[in-house]
Parts: structure tokens; sequence; C-alpha cells
């Protein structure tokens, strides 16, 4: 169908100010471009290391022609001017009740009709792992991806945490640093289409997904991956928030664990 000429001119218009900003400040080696699905809606799912991440696959998304639809939260679409962008652009607002989940769906459901690439990160947050590999995720990517039968397109990207460390406050431009990108195959999940959306369904499929992906950044890295997946809920780490450290005695600073999957 094919994204609408509003938004695709707002999209127009936006990249006109960022892809030269991005070039500017981050070399890139794109790889994998050829995997990437076409004449189809795409649910795509990164790894997560640092804030600018977005801006990294937004950029790549977009220069392969193919839009990029971002999760983000509902009240943002309230804002009298960024409300208006976001909606041109067809982003997908995240609400909590059962209603605003139903219509967070349909927004999804008309960005992947639309041929756009709704990017889902299915760490749920910037990843806890001390040495940046993807942790234990979130089920939001394989329920869509159930609920919709969209192709799932693993990515892995490395490098732009150089020019923006995670949690930073700035950018370190100098010397230049670089980012690479590689796309994976579509992860198979056609044996769990249909299947009741359960725990087990929705967790087998997240972790197909993230092994995707933490394959791809183990080829990206020319390193081992961990045997075993960082879990920030077992290792006392706030789920969300910047202060999630483990004290020695075992304590996370930042409050009571929450176990939530969203």
């Amino acid at each position: 169908m094919g994204e609408s000429r509003g938004s695709r001119a707002m999209f127009t218009f936006l990249a006109s100010w960022v892809r030269p900003a991005m070039n500017a400040m981050l070399g890139k080696e794109w790889l994998g471009q050829d995997r990437l699905p076409r004449g189809t809606g795409i649910i795509v799912c990164p790894n997560h290391v640092t804030e600018i991440d977005p801006l990294v696959v937004g950029h790549f998304l977009y220069s392969q022609g193919i839009m990029p639809h971002f999760l983000a939260k509902a009240s943002l679409f309230s804002l009298p001017v960024v409300g208006t962008l976001l909606r041109t652009i067809k982003q997908i607002p995240v609400e909590r009740s059962t209603a605003g989940a139903n219509r967070s769906l349909e927004a999804a459901r008309e960005a992947l009709a639309e041929d756009g690439g709704i990017v889902i990160y299915p760490e749920g947050t910037l990843t806890r792992d001390p040495q940046m590999w993807p942790m234990k995720g979130r089920s939001g990517a394989a329920r869509l991806a159930l609920q919709t039968g969209a192709p799932v397109v693993p990515i892995a990207q490395w490098g732009a945490q150089e020019l923006f460390p995670r949690y930073a406050t700035r950018f370190q431009l100098f010397p230049r640093k670089r980012v690479r990108l590689l796309v994976g195959e579509p992860v198979d999940l056609s044996d769990l289409q249909g299947a009741p959306l359960t725990k087990g369904t929705l967790d087998t499929a997240t972790d197909r997904i993230l092994d995707a992906i933490t394959e791809l950044l183990a080829e990206l890295r020319g390193e081992d991956a961990p045997a075993e997946r960082w879990d920030p809920i077992a290792k006392h780490q706030k789920p969300t928030g910047r202060r999630f450290e483990v004290h020695d005695d075992g304590d996370s600073p930042a409050g009571p664990v929450t176990g939530d999957q969203l």
C-alpha cells in the first residue's frame, strides 16, 4: 500500500535535518540490507546499547526506503507540536489500559499495512549486561508478530555507544566514531502462528528473536556471546531507569525490583 503522502513528506523533511547530522558525527557500515523483506510491513528488532540507537536504526531504515515507526509514550501525543508531529509520521502510542492497548495494536497494524517498519527493542530498555550483550527480553515484539503475522527482522548494531555512551550527558565527537549495523534473516516463528498467546509461547518467540540478535552482534564484535543471557531481575536490578547498578551486598540502589513483561 505504501506510506501516506503526508507521512512521507514529513519523514523527508525530518530526514533533511537528521541525516546530515548523523553522517557528520558517525561513520557507518551497513551490512545485510538484502535480507530486508520488501513489499510488506516488518517488525524490526535491534539490540539497545545507547539512547541514540533509534536515530541509528531510523537513519538506516529510511535510507532503505522503509519508513520507521517507533513506540512512544501516549502522553507525548497530547503535546501541541510534538503530538501533531508524531501523529503525522504515524508513530505508535503506547497505553496501559485495555482500550489503549487495542488502539496501539490498530495503529501498528495500519503502519504494517502501509509497508512501514515498526521498531521494537525486545529488551525494553538499554541493556543492563556489563559487556553490553542483549539481556533477557520482554514479549511485546513477539506478541505483535504473532498477532499480525508480520516478519520479524533482527538487527545488531555496534559503535554508536562510543559516540554517546549509555546514560551519558554529552556526545564524544572526537575522534569521529563509526557504527556497524548487520541485518539478519527474518526469525522463523511459523510453528507458533495461530497458537494461544500463552506465556510459554511468547517466551519461546522472544528467546528466538533475542538469540538471532545476539548471534548477529557476536559476528559484528568478533567475540563469543555469554552462555547465559543477563537477567536484570535475577541480578536484583531495576528494569527501568538509570540507577540500576548492583551493590556488593546484592542490593540495587534503585529500590524494589519489578517483573512486569510489557
